[in-house]
């Protein structure tokens, strides 16, 4: 099969001809029709992740959707999301023209085929992400006013549909000027507020601006200095749900604030969900999709200019780079 094929670590893989894969017991080979180069497959193919460097050459590619070929309790042919451990552990993933996903790994999508494969594909764990750091984290409940901050990234601008859907009476997306902005605003919050240099008291009073009273929930894939002025300006009770650490892996946070106001500060992993969880999301943000209420901005490419997505999702694109196996290059 032809495949995109890390060789050495802190490279873009290349594409390349790679063994088919042959499914085991209690293992689903699929044919993947969209894979995603998200920030995981990065990471892992650094070398340098907390998962340790994994043996090479293998396939990155931790998510994608594609059909079932054979394997597993589903028919052949029918339509799945995959997640894979490709970075996390020895064996190859989905930016390939074929994959094999323990079942575990494997969600049925619906059939009616009213949202295309890329655009799940691009949406893939972000949205799911964005679904339970609200829903199952959080607790959001109806009519409490959302902040999503890295609103211009895959898993903020998932988190704006998300929290409509979930009955947020207001959201407010956080992000930096330009593209990241326009790409917020695309998914319809009810204010932007770009942000610059760090100035955590500027971005405060720049939130109660917008904000009906404080913030209910906080969705943070930054953290840093972002993230303490979102702090700030937490209602009490306030949930501050954290995916990441973009803008800086640590932050100061009040001791005083934090106790006044009984706010909690929780952390979010996909890796926590279990597969119901997991199938859940992925349903309710297909659904979302179909109907036009979610996206990410994202941009189709065949399999085989690999190299050029994977350098401009390195570049920090807030484009998500989707690959089509089956797509020919024009």
């Amino acid at each position: 099969m032809r495949a995109a094929v890390l060789r050495p670590h802190g490279a873009a893989p290349a594409y390349a001809e790679h063994p088919d894969p042959v499914p085991g017991d209690g293992e689903v080979l699929v044919r993947v029709t969209a894979a995603p180069v998200v920030p995981l497959d990065l990471l892992c193919a650094s070398g340098t992740s907390y998962f340790g460097a994994r043996t090479l050459p293998y396939v990155p590619g931790v998510q994608g959707v594609g059909e079932v070929v054979s394997g597993g309790d589903l028919a052949p042919g029918t339509r799945v999301f995959v997640s894979t451990s490709a970075g996390m552990a020895d064996g190859d993933g989905a930016l390939a023209e074929l994959c094999v996903v323990p079942a575990a790994g494997v969600v049925p999508l619906p059939a009616d085929r009213r949202v295309d494969d890329v655009t799940l594909a691009a949406l893939g764990l972000s949205g799911v992400a964005a679904w339970q750091a609200l829903a199952w984290r959080a607790g959001l409940r109806p009519g409490e006013t959302v902040v999503v901050l890295g609103a211009g990234g895959a898993v903020g601008q998932a988190a704006i549909g998300a929290a409509r859907a979930q009955g947020a009476g207001r959201v407010v997306a956080v992000c930096r000027a330009g593209d990241s902005a326009a790409r917020a605003a695309a998914q319809g919050p009810d204010a932007v507020v770009e942000i610059g240099q760090a100035a955590p008291q500027e971005l405060a009073e720049a939130l109660l601006e917008v904000l009906p009273g404080r913030a209910d929930v906080v969705v943070d894939p930054v953290f840093g200095w972002v993230a303490e002025a979102a702090l700030r300006v937490m209602a009490p009770g306030g949930r501050l749900v954290n995916l990441g650490g973009s803008v800086s892996d640590g932050a100061t946070v009040s001791s005083a604030a934090l106790r006044g106001g009984s706010v909690s500060l929780l952390g979010y992993t996909n890796n926590a969900l279990d597969p119901g969880q997991r199938a859940e999301a992925l349903t309710a943000v297909a659904q979302l999709a179909a109907d036009g209420r979610i996206g990410v901005a994202h941009a189709a490419r065949p399999l085989s200019q690999v190299e050029e997505a994977w350098q401009e999702q390195r570049g920090g694109s807030g484009v998500r780079q989707v690959l089509e196996p089956a797509r020919m290059a024009p």
